[in-house]
C-alpha cells in the first residue's frame, strides 16, 4: 500500500512552469537539441512525489528549494550523460548554487520585498504565476527574457547565442516584456521592469 503522507502530486504539479524555467536557464545552447528540459522536470517531479514522506518541509519556499535539489540531480545526470562525465556531486551542488541565484533574481523582478510570512508567501505564489506566464510567450520571446533578466547576459552576448541582430533581440526582448506585462496584469501580478539594453 502506497504510503499518502506528505505533498500530493498535485501540489507539486504547481511548480512545472517554475522548474521548466529554471531547466532552461542552466542548459547550454548546445544541449538544448539532446536534452528536452520538460524531461528532466517530469522525472524531478515522479521522484519528488514518490519520495514525498521525506519532505519535512511546510512552507511553499520550502518545497521549492526541495524540488530544485531534486531537479538538480536530475539535470546533473542529463548532463553528466551526455559529457561522459562520472557522478560529480560539485556539479550537483554548482546547479544547485544557479538555480538558487535563477530563484533570487525572479524574486527581485517582481515588485516588493516583504519579509513577513504573508509577504514571503504572495511573492512565492507571484513567481509561480511569472513562471506560467512565461511559458505562454513564444519560445524566442522567453528564451530573450529569461537570459537577459535572469540569467544576466547582456544584450549583445544574448544576440550572439540567438544568432540574431542586437536589434533583433531588443525587439524579442521588447514585446516578451510587453506580452509578459498582459498576462500578469490579467493575473494581477506586478509589472515587470522596464527592459535594459
Amino acid at each position: 500500500m502506497a504510503d499518502d503522507s506528505g505533498p500530493s502530486a498535485t501540489q507539486f504539479e504547481r511548480y512545472r512552469s517554475y522548474l521548466c524555467m529554471l531547466a532552461r536557464l542552466q542548459l547550454d545552447a548546445r544541449l538544448r537539441s539532446k536534452l528536452d528540459p520538460s524531461d528532466v522536470v517530469q522525472q524531478t517531479l515522479l521522484t519528488a512525489f514518490q519520495s514525498r514522506n521525506q519532505f519535512r518541509g511546510a512552507e511553499p519556499a520550502e518545497a521549492a528549494a526541495w524540488l530544485r535539489q531534486i531537479l538538480a540531480r536530475h539535470l546533473a545526470d542529463q548532463l553528466r550523460k551526455f559529457g561522459g562525465h562520472k557522478r560529480n556531486l560539485d556539479l550537483e551542488v554548482s546547479l544547485e548554487d544557479q538555480f538558487a541565484r535563477s530563484s533570487s533574481r525572479l524574486e527581485a523582478w517582481l515588485t516588493g520585498s516583504g519579509s513577513t510570512p504573508s509577504e514571503r508567501a504572495i511573492r512565492h505564489e507571484e513567481l509561480l504565476m511569472l513562471a506560467d506566464a512565461l511559458d505562454h510567450l513564444s519560445d524566442d520571446q522567453r528564451t530573450a527574457v529569461e537570459l537577459h533578466h535572469f540569467a544576466g547576459l547582456p544584450l549583445s552576448e544574448l544576440a550572439e547565442q540567438m544568432r540574431r541582430s542586437r536589434a533583433a533581440v531588443a525587439g524579442l526582448l521588447r514585446r516578451g516584456v510587453d506580452n509578459l506585462r498582459k498576462k500578469m496584469a490579467s493575473g494581477q501580478l506586478p509589472c515587470p521592469p522596464k527592459t535594459s539594453n
